[in-house]
């Protein structure tokens, strides 16, 4: 959850505990879970492994990285599926050793607590540069005019990706207001360099989940 979003709910509701956590269809439950009392404190984080589970952060050779570093993210525990349902070939491709490969990027420190960064896929490549969608997004929704927002690349011939911006907002504000906010906690390569307004929301799935291939489409088309 966006710490935007978190800050504005607490704020709405002073009593209500609120906790990060972090799974999948494939763990069946949370793989994460972040102690209530610790959510302020850790507002980027997802929390500990649950006590049947074990995460690691892992390169894509196969090796773990160090605490502090990015890689993907794999699960294991007995609350994992053994692989997909008459689907070997995407069992072979997914798990590895009991783990199950999430595709997230997140960073490990060395309490335990995790912290997911963006889809693997999602991250833009900008002239070499590696941007973090969600790194760029929780800046936007900092805007109180910004409701929802998403970040993808678009295709360009002389970088390879540029940052490019999907917003739903609540009112009429100037692209150049946005890019100064996020210049102002972001390296400039990171500023979006274009802006899309949507009306009504974002595309999402059945469960929820922002369909970043349609924006790509439209970015395409």
């Amino acid at each position: 959850m966006p710490e935007a979003t978190l800050d504005r709910i607490a704020a709405k509701l002073p009593n209500l505990k609120l906790l990060n956590c972090y799974g999948s269809t494939e763990t069946t439950s949370p793989a994460a879970i972040m102690p209530p009392e610790q959510t302020v404190a850790r507002k980027e984080s997802v929390g500990l492994a649950v006590p049947c589970g074990h995460i690691l952060v892992m390169h894509g050779d196969g090796v773990e990285v160090p605490y502090g570093e990015p890689g993907e993210i794999y699960i294991g525990g007995t609350m994992v599926v053994p692989g997909y349902f008459n689907n070997p070939e995407a069992s072979e491709r997914e798990f590895s050793a009991g783990y199950w490969k999430s595709g997230d990027l997140g960073i490990m420190d060395e309490s335990g607590y995790l912290r997911v960064i963006d889809r693997i896929k999602d991250v833009i490549n900008r002239g070499g540069y590696k941007i973090f969608a969600s790194e760029v997004e929780n800046i936007l929704l900092e805007h109180p005019a910004v409701i929802e927002v998403a970040v993808v690349a678009k295709s360009c011939p002389v970088l390879g990706e540029r940052v490019h911006a999907f917003v739903v907002l609540r009112h009429a504000v100037e692209e150049a207001e946005l890019q100064r906010l996020c210049a102002d906690f972001l390296s400039d390569y990171k500023v979006p360099e274009a802006f899309r307004r949507l009306e009504g929301a974002l595309p999402r799935n059945a469960n929820g989940k922002v369909l970043k291939r349609d924006l790509r489409q439209i970015l395409v088309a």
